[in-house]
């Protein structure tokens, strides 16, 4: 049995850059990995694909990124996957587990990693990068050692909501900015993440940002020293702290 694990991924900085002729959008962002991690077993001898933990609800089908990673390799194996990530937060569980895979079968392209997904090719890599296009161009970055605060929501934001909003706003006249481009479409797009946010800044100050199109979102730092995670609620249900610290690369 040969135990890998995949780390989640934290968009820390977003900016879209354009829009390709196939409606993809592309992006210049800063990715980094975390010490929250999925545990992924492998058996090189199985042909199998199970579920444990808080997440373990999640389909093991063909369309499971593990299963997707597998049938892209040509590979057979036996995996059992510990889910710690939180599904549908932005912070890339399924792609963490897709690069996690990649590296126990010796690693693809980016161009190819890019046919699971996004994140798929920065995940493969881990660390910290200047991700560019839509997902394929990274530039690795130093390692720097970052305490982090994520605040776990109950709900998730719809991508692709999220992109419509994006291109409705700008056809409109907005231009995005700040850190995140994608704040303003993610709100409008999710109400319930914008009640939240306006929430947790109206005790945080601007400390709050989000990640990605969300629905996670996060502090620099630790808000607390004697503490590492404690829940409370919010306007639209629970709200999670996690601290945790940027990881380098598992290359």
């Amino acid at each position: 049995m040969i135990e890998v694990l995949a780390p989640a991924k934290l968009t820390w900085f977003l900016e879209v850059t354009g829009r390709r002729d196939n409606g993809w959008h592309t992006l210049r962002s800063e990715m980094v990995t975390l010490d929250v991690a999925d545990r992924l077993e492998i058996d090189p001898g199985g042909d199998y694909l199970r579920l444990e933990g808080p997440y373990s609800g999640l389909p093991v089908d063909d369309s499971n990124l593990v299963a997707r990673t597998l049938a892209l390799v040509g590979r057979r194996a036996g995996v059992t996957v510990h889910k710690v990530i939180p599904p549908g937060g932005g912070l890339g569980g399924g792609s963490a587990d897709a690069g996690a895979m990649l590296r126990w079968a010796g690693r693809v392209s980016n161009d190819q990693a890019l046919t699971l997904g996004g994140d798929v090719p920065f995940c493969q890599m881990g660390g910290r990068a200047l991700v560019e296009g839509v997902g394929e161009l990274l530039t690795p970055l130093p390692y720097e050692r970052r305490a982090v605060t994520l605040v776990l929501l109950s709900f998730g934001v719809n991508t692709a909501a999220c992109y419509q909003a994006f291109d409705e706003l700008t056809a409109s006249g907005e231009h995005p900015d700040g850190r995140n481009h994608l704040e303003r479409a993610a709100r409008r797009a999710e109400p319930r993440l914008a009640e939240t946010m306006d929430w947790l800044r109206a005790t945080l100050g601007g400390r709050v940002h989000l990640a990605g199109s969300g629905s996670t979102l996060f502090v620099e730092g630790h808000l607390e020293s004697d503490v590492s995670t404690w829940d409370v609620m919010g306007p639209e249900g629970l709200v999670q702290f996690r601290q945790t610290f940027t990881t380098p690369s598992e290359a």
